[in-house]
C-alpha cells in the first residue's frame, strides 16, 4: 500500500534528499532524485528572491517531477547578522595560527547582507515547488496560508516531539523529524540545540505518535536498511542528506566527497566551531583547538570561518575545513544518484 504522503507529493519512491545550504545544492542533484521517482531538494537559504525563482526554473528544465525548495526561518541569531569590529578582530586573533598556517592574512572585518526569509518564501510560493520545507522556526501565518492557497505542501524541521506539535499546530503538512545523527546543523527552534538531542530512533516513533500528519525521518540513514527502519517507526519516508551529498550530482568539493568514504569520517562531532550554530561534521583540528574560544553568533561566524575553509581546500587542508557529514557514513558504497537510488527501497 503506498503511504498517503507518497500520493500526495506525487513521487513513487519513500525517499527525500536532504536539502543542503551554500554552494552543495544542485540542480543537478535534486533533478536526479526527482527522476528517479523520489523528492529532490534545493536548499534556497542563501539566495536572494530573483535566484529562488531563476533555480526553480532551472529544475523544471531537467524534470517534469515534484520537488521541494527548502529555506531557514531564522537566518541569524541575536548579533550574529551585525557583530562589533572587536568582536570579529578577537575571533580573527584566535584564528591567527591558522591564516599563518595557509599563509593568509586574516578576511576585512565586514558585515555581509542577510536576505529576508519573507522576501525568500515569497519567492517560493511565486516559484510553486511541489514542496517548500524549512528549519529552524515556523513561517508567519501569512507565508501558511499563502502556501496553502497555492497548493503547496508546506514540510518542517522538527528535532523534538514538542517541535513536531508546534509545527502541526502551525498548519504544517508534514514533519520532517530530525534526529541528532544527521550531518549539518540541528534546526532546533523552541530550546537550545544542545538541549534537543533526541536520537532518530527515539524521535521518530514519538513525534508519530504526537502528531496526525505524516512524519518523514532523518538522521543517519544513508541505506535501504536506515530507509525500511524509519517506516517501521512510523515515518511514511525517509529523507537522506551525507548519502546524497557524497554523490558527485552534489555540489560539496570532490575532496570532501572522497572523505565521506574515508574511515576517517565516521568520526563527527557537534560543534558551533564552523559557523556559530551547532553543526555536525568529520572530526578535525578545529573544534578541539578552538574549543573555549569567543565563537561570533550566526552568520558572523561562518563569515570568517569561510576564509579559512576557502583557503584550506585550496591546500587540500582537510584538517582545516568543514566537513559535513551525518554519523552514517560508514554505510556509504555509491557515489552517484543513480546507484544509491537503485539500492533504496
Amino acid at each position: 500500500m503506498t503511504p498517503p504522503l507518497l500520493s500526495r507529493l506525487g513521487i513513487e519512491r519513500p525517499i527525500v534528499q536532504g536539502p543542503f545550504g551554500g554552494a552543495y545544492s544542485t540542480v543537478r542533484l535534486a533533478a536526479a532524485v526527482s527522476n528517479a521517482g523520489g523528492l529532490g531538494s534545493f536548499g534556497a537559504h542563501r539566495l536572494t528572491h530573483s535566484e529562488i525563482l531563476d533555480t526553480a526554473a532551472a529544475i523544471r528544465h531537467v524534470t517534469t517531477r515534484p520537488f521541494a525548495l527548502n529555506l531557514w526561518v531564522s537566518n541569524r541569531d541575536e548579533g550574529g547578522a551585525h557583530p562589533s569590529r572587536e568582536a570579529v578582530l578577537r575571533m580573527h586573533e584566535a584564528l591567527r595560527p591558522y591564516y599563518a598556517e595557509l599563509g593568509i592574512d586574516p578576511p576585512p572585518p565586514e558585515t555581509k547582507a542577510v536576505h529576508d526569509f519573507e522576501d525568500q518564501a515569497r519567492a517560493v510560493i511565486e516559484a510553486r515547488p511541489a514542496v517548500f520545507s524549512f528549519i529552524f522556526g515556523i513561517p508567519s501565518r501569512e507565508i501558511i496560508a499563502e502556501c496553502k492557497r497555492s497548493g503547496i505542501v508546506l514540510a518542517g524541521g522538527a528535532t523534538t516531539v514538542d517541535e513536531a506539535r508546534a509545527l502541526e499546530q502551525a498548519g504544517a503538512d508534514v514533519v520532517v523529524a530530525s534526529g541528532f545523527e544527521a550531518g549539518g546543523h540541528r534546526p532546533s527552534f523552541l530550546a537550545a540545540a544542545e538541549d534537543s538531542l533526541m536520537g532518530t530512533m527515539s524521535l521518530v516513533p514519538q513525534a508519530a505518535s504526537a502528531v496526525r500528519i505524516p512524519v518523514i525521518a532523518a538522521g543517519g540513514i544513508s541505506d535501504a536498511r536506515g530507509a525500511a527502519a524509519a517506516l517501521l517507526l512510523g515515518a511514511q519516508a525517509a529523507q537522506i542528506g551525507t548519502a546524497f551529498l557524497a554523490c558527485e550530482e552534489s555540489g560539496a568539493p570532490t575532496l570532501h566527497r572522497d572523505l565521506l568514504f574515508d574511515r576517517a569520517a565516521g568520526r563527527t562531532v557537534l560543534s558551533r566551531v564552523y559557523t556559530g550554530r551547532l553543526a555536525r561534521a568529520i572530526r578535525n583540528r578545529l573544534p578541539d583547538e578552538l574549543r573555549g574560544a569567543r565563537l561570533l553568533a550566526y552568520p558572523a561566524q561562518l563569515w570568517v570561518m569561510s576564509a579559512l575553509h576557502e583557503a584550506a581546500l585550496k591546500r587540500s587542508r582537510a584538517d582545516l575545513m568543514s566537513l559535513w557529514s551525518g554519523q552514517s557514513s560508514g554505510l556509504l558504497r555509491w557515489r552517484n544518484v543513480e546507484s544509491l537510488m537503485a539500492a533504496l527501497p
